[in-house]
C-alpha cells in the first residue's frame, strides 16, 4: 500500500491498492498504524469518524470496526464513549507488534528505536550466555566451535556469514534453556534482520571483527566462565551494533 502524506486530523485518502486485499480489516489496520506512527493522527486526537473511514477506504462499517478493534489490541487507540476513537501516547503502543515496530523503525531517522532493540537484545543474550557457560555440554561447545571456525571462512560472503552468525547466537540461547528470553530475541530480530537500517555496513573487515567477538564468547563458554561469557556477549553486541550503524550510536543509550 502506498499512503499519501496528509495533515494531522485529516481524513485519510483512499490507499492505492493495486488489487483489493484478501483481508480488508488487516489492510486498513496496517494503513492506520502507519498514519498514527507518522503523526498524521497524533496522540490525544481522535481518528476520523466511522463513516469517513468507510468512505475513505471503500469498506463497510464491519471492516472499520474490526480494524479499530485490532488497533486497540496493539495499544494504539482507545475507544471512549462520547469522545470517539482516541490515539494513545507512544508509551502505550505494543512495540513487540510487527506492524507497530516496523512502522516506528521506518519513521525513526535517529535509529533510537533500533538502539533500544539492541540494548534489549544485549541484556537478554548476556544473561543467556552466562547461563549457557554453566549448562553447556560437550555437544553444544563443539557446535559453537564449529560455527566460529565456519564463519572464519565466510567473511567474504556476508549473507551466508549472517546465517551462521544467527545460528551461533541461537545455539547459546538454546543452551540457556530460557524459552521466554529466546522467544523475545527471536521475535525482535525476526522483524528487523533483513532491514537495511539494522544490517548496516557488512564489508569483510567487519565480519572479521565480528567473528573475533564470537570466538571470545565461545572460549568463555567452553571454559565454563559465566561472568566472562556474559561480558564477552555484552561487548560483542555493543561493538557490532556501533560499527554497523557507522559509529553513530548514542553512547548514553548503549551504556544502559
Amino acid at each position: 500500500m502506498t499512503a499519501s502524506r496528509e495533515t494531522a486530523g485529516s481524513v485519510p485518502a483512499e490507499p492505492a491498492w493495486v488489487r483489493r486485499p484478501a483481508s480488508l480489516a488487516r489492510a486498513v489496520t496496517a494503513e492506520l498504524v502507519e498514519r498514527i506512527v507518522r503523526g498524521v493522527h497524533p496522540p490525544g486526537t481522535s481518528l476520523p469518524p466511522e463513516p469517513a473511514l468507510c468512505e475513505a477506504f471503500s469498506v463497510s462499517r464491519t471492516v472499520v470496526r474490526e480494524a479499530v478493534k485490532i488497533l486497540q489490541e496493539k495499544g494504539l487507540v482507545q475507544v471512549r464513549q462520547g469522545s470517539g476513537t482516541m490515539v494513545t501516547p507512544p508509551a502505550m503502543w505494543d512495540m513487540l507488534d510487527e506492524l507497530v515496530l516496523s512502522a516506528t523503525i521506518a519513521e525513526d531517522e535517529s535509529l533510537a528505536i533500533l538502539d533500544d532493540l539492541v540494548v534489549t537484545r544485549r541484556v537478554l543474550e548476556s544473561d543467556m550466555a552466562n547461563v549457557a557457560a554453566r549448562l553447556a555440554g560437550p555437544d553444544t561447545i563443539e557446535r559453537l566451535r564449529a560455527l566460529v571456525d565456519q564463519m572464519d571462512g565466510l567473511v567474504d560472503d556476508p549473507v551466508t556469514y549472517a546465517e551462521s552468525d544467527r545460528a551461533f547466537h541461537d545455539t547459546i540461547m538454546r543452551a540457556s534453556d530460557n524459552r521466554i528470553a529466546r522467544g523475545v530475541v527471536r521475535s525482535l530480530e525476526g522483524q528487523v534482520v533483513n532491514t537495511a537500517r539494522y544490517l548496516g555496513r557488512t564489508e569483510r573487515a567487519l565480519c572479521v571483527a565480528s567473528n573475533l567477538g564470537h570466538r571470545r564468547i565461545y572460549e568463555r563458554i567452553a571454559a565454563h566462565d559465566p561472568e566472562g561469557a556474559a561480558e564477552a556477549m555484552f561487548q560483542h553486541i555493543t561493538e557490532a551494533w556501533i560499527v554497523r550503524r557507522s559509529g553513530t550510536a548514542d553512547p548514553v543509550r548503549l551504556r544502559r
